[in-house]
């Protein structure tokens, strides 16, 4: 649940009011062919320039006869036009206005705020998109049979179209009016009742964002996953073979749950892209189904540290996050979203209860069975894996991870990763302290993280019972550690390192199939159509690397991986012209085609390799 902090949004990038995406396309859209020429470099330091007012309103100077004002609505937003107004004589199809609003950061979609903060469900039933697209479009279907309705594949088809000429442009030429056309089709999109194709097109413009600003949070490897999901997700739609289940939920419906009751596990802090923060405490309930509740909102990385001792917002429980992580809730009228999440409807009452220590009661199944076993349990369309436990022993450190076996006989090498790189965090001091202690044995609970070879991202650590050299946590901390929170210090350790190092053999072998294979050639040729667009893998297959990359490929056994590389460099440099010297086909649909089926086998022989790793 956590993720990268990014300068591409939120209150942490500046004083910039965030923008509805709606509001900067229609901006961008209604400039003259000219002035779209111009607009990248206009954008460049707007954000530096603003000034905040006593009425909250943020004001931009260009020169001396032309102010853009933004006034943002209660929620903090610019959710309509008529909130950025500007000084000049071209106002509202002027320069400095579709500037200050592509510096500003895009506001979340409903879906994307989904992720973070569950509902309050109210009395009223919640609307499926495809029932919202035919009360607003008055389009004819029936929502729940799985039939799109033609708005819905028209709009498909449209982002689709957006996104193609987004992949072909890459991150060089993906400037503002690019961004525009992507924020104008991911806005009909989400009228039509399709959240999950806006949601999509909205990272990818982020992450655009991200990129040209050379920003520090920035990955061109999420980029390529970004397009590769908008792409699949829009493709599949636009073919009016997808069922409504693609569509995604506006709002997720919460279901009643009846009397739960549950027992924490741990706390993870929550850090968004678009600047909100806070935490969310894992729960178990007494049948081994898993539950969570989370506080996040805007504040950022302070909300993400504060929220951890924040007071439990759930039927009047009266107790903090930290109590809850190592205690528990009797709770009455619950409400229980499809991914497990407590609503805290109305009807909804709470009372703490005690906790359970790790291995007692519900939790023993966590740490029942090899994490192996474990991951290959895990429904593969998990967008997020759930969490396991294991007991491990550690040898040693390598980079920012720790090495460690599993306590069962033939157990791979594992490498245990921060779950959340931020330096503010302690997720990654407290993986050094215990990587300083080899032969150290304990018991971890994490997410495992299925893009990388047998790496598991702990969220908390406890001493292994019986164990001799294995932590020593204060009482009151319930026999586990929360690394987004707790900081392990020297007298939580055992004091004979001398005694316990010469039990660890030396690690053995240290094979990666996912780095050992060619396959990171796929990998850079899609992220370099990325970065350079079209053109630059146009201009790799014009040298000596596709035939090299094609034999590497071949004797390692992935013959598929060869012929579609092979396609999508064919393609990207299929130009054919008229008698004039003009295109003859213009359209980047085709090499989108080429480039999405290389992204997704590359994706599905990635995970192929994870799962051997963890055997």
């Amino acid at each position: 649940m956590s993720i990268d902090e990014s300068s591409t949004g939120g209150p942490g990038t500046g004083l910039l009011p965030a923008v509805a995406p709606e509001v900067l396309a229609e901006a961008v859209e209604n400039l003259s062919g000219r002035l779209r020429k111009k607009l990248d470099a206009a954008i460049e330091g707007c954000a530096a320039g603003a000034v905040r007012a006593a009425d909250a309103s943020v004001s931009v100077r260009f020169g001396e006869d032309a102010v853009v004002t933004l006034r943002p609505g209660p929620s903090g937003v610019v959710t309509r036009a008529d909130q950025a107004v500007c000084g000049c004589l071209l106002a509202p199809r002027c320069l400095h206005r579709a500037a200050v609003l592509g510096a500003s950061p895009i506001a979340d979609s409903d879906a994307d705020a989904d992720e973070l903060t569950p509902p309050d469900p109210g009395p009223a039933p919640t609307t499926e998109p495809a029932a919202a697209a035919a009360a607003v479009l008055g389009a004819e279907g029936d929502a729940e049979g799985g039939v799109l309705t033609a708005a819905q594949v028209r709009a498909a088809a449209g982002l689709w179209g957006a996104a193609a000429e987004a992949l072909a442009a890459g991150v060089t030429a993906g400037g503002a009016v690019v961004q525009a056309e992507l924020l104008r089709a991911a806005h009909t999109a989400r009228i039509a009742g399709l959240p999950r194709a806006e949601a999509a097109a909205l990272r990818v413009v982020r992450g655009l964002r991200a990129a040209r600003d050379r920003s520090a949070a920035q990955r061109l490897a999420e980029l390529t996953g970004a397009f590769r999901e908008l792409l699949y997700t829009a493709g599949l739609l636009a073919s009016g073979a997808a069922g409504a289940g693609l569509t995604g939920t506006v709002r997720r419906s919460y279901e009643a749950g009846g009397s739960l009751r549950v027992y924490g596990l741990c706390r993870e802090p929550v850090l968004s892209a678009t600047g909100y923060g806070g935490v969310a405490t894992h729960l178990l309930g007494v049948d081994g189904a898993h539950y969570s509740v989370s506080d996040v909102r805007p504040g950022g990385l302070a909300r993400a540290r504060g929220a951890g001792a924040a007071s439990v917002a759930l039927g009047g429980a009266v107790l903090d996050h930290a109590g809850l992580a190592r205690g528990g809730l009797r709770v009455v009228g619950a409400t229980v979203s499809p991914e497990g999440r407590l609503g805290a409807g109305r009807g909804v009452r709470a009372t703490p209860v005690g906790g359970v220590a790790w291995g007692e009661g519900p939790t023993a199944a966590l740490f029942s069975r090899p994490a192996a076993e474990a991951v290959a349990a895990m429904p593969a369309e998990d967008a997020e894996p759930g969490l396991l436990g294991c007991d491990v022993r550690v040898v040693g450190a390598s980079g920012d991870h720790v090495l460690v076996r599993e306590l069962t006989p033939g157990a791979p090498l594992l490498r245990l990763a921060p779950a959340h790189p931020h330096p503010e965090l302690p997720h990654a001091a407290n993986l050094r302290r215990i990587a300083g202690c080899p032969g150290l044995v304990l018991r971890v609970l994490g997410r495992p993280d299925l893009d990388r070879a047998a790496t598991l991202r702990p969220l908390a650590v406890g001493p292994v019972p019986g164990a001799e050299h294995s932590l020593r946590l204060p009482p009151e901390w319930l026999g586990r550690a929360d690394l987004g929170y707790d900081r392990l210090q020297g007298a939580h350790f055992p004091g004979d390192a001398e005694g316990f190092v010469a039990e660890v053999a030396p690690p053995a072998g240290g094979a990666d199939p996912l780095a050992d294979s060619p396959l990171w050639r796929v990998r850079r040729l899609l992220e370099a159509g990325v970065a350079g667009g079209r053109r630059a893998v146009a201009e790799a297959a014009r040298g000596a690397e596709p035939a090299a990359l094609a034999a590497a490929l071949r004797r390692a056994g992935f013959g598929s991986a060869a012929e579609l590389a092979a396609a999508l460099t064919a393609e990207a440099d299929r130009r054919p012209r008229d008698a004039f010297g003009r295109l003859a086909d213009a359209s980047a649909d085709r090499y989108a085609w080429a480039w999405l089926a290389a992204a997704a086998h590359l994706a599905a022989a990635e995970r192929s390799l994870v799962a051997a790793s963890w055997a």
